[in-house]
Parts: C-alpha cells; structure tokens; sequence
C-alpha cells in the first residue's frame, strides 16, 4: 500500500515537472475567469496575472529542458497559448 501512494506521488510530481504550468484544478486562465465570472476590469486584471504567471512558469520549464533560441521561443509561445486559454 505504501508503495502504490509514493507511486502516485511520484507520477503526479513527474506531470507537473514535464507538463503545462500546473493550477490547482489545471484548466486554463479563460476557464477559471469565466468559472469565477470576472467581467470587465477584474477579467483584464485576472488574465493579464495568469499570462504572467504562465509565461515565467513556461520560461523556467523551457530553461529546464535547457532550450534556446527558436525552440525557446516557439515552447513558450505555445505554452503560454495553452496555459491562458481561447
């Protein structure tokens, strides 16, 4: 039994290393903002946040997997697009 949770433990750390930049419940900036309904100046402050955070979660992962130049940037664009959401 006691293997089987640090199992899990271990797969769950493993996703959030190598993943998007993990949230509480891992939905995007959009889904939380409208879950919460952030209208107006909270919306645009909430998400201007979230990329943010997404953006600087993202450089410290593309830096991890020691990345630079095109593949830098193309990484973090793209995650930064899945982290904040359509």
């Amino acid at each position: 039994m006691e293997k089987l949770i640090l199992a899990t433990i271990a797969g769950l750390v493993c996703l959030n290393l190598h993943g998007s930049p993990a949230k509480a419940d891992d939905q995007s900036c959009t889904a939380v903002a409208t879950a919460k309904k952030l209208a107006g100046a909270a919306k645009t402050s909430f998400m201007k946040k979230c990329q943010t955070d997404a953006a600087t979660t993202c450089d410290a992962q593309a830096a991890d997997k020691k990345l630079a130049g095109a593949a830098k940037t193309s990484f973090t664009k793209k995650c930064v697009s899945d982290a904040v959401g359509a």
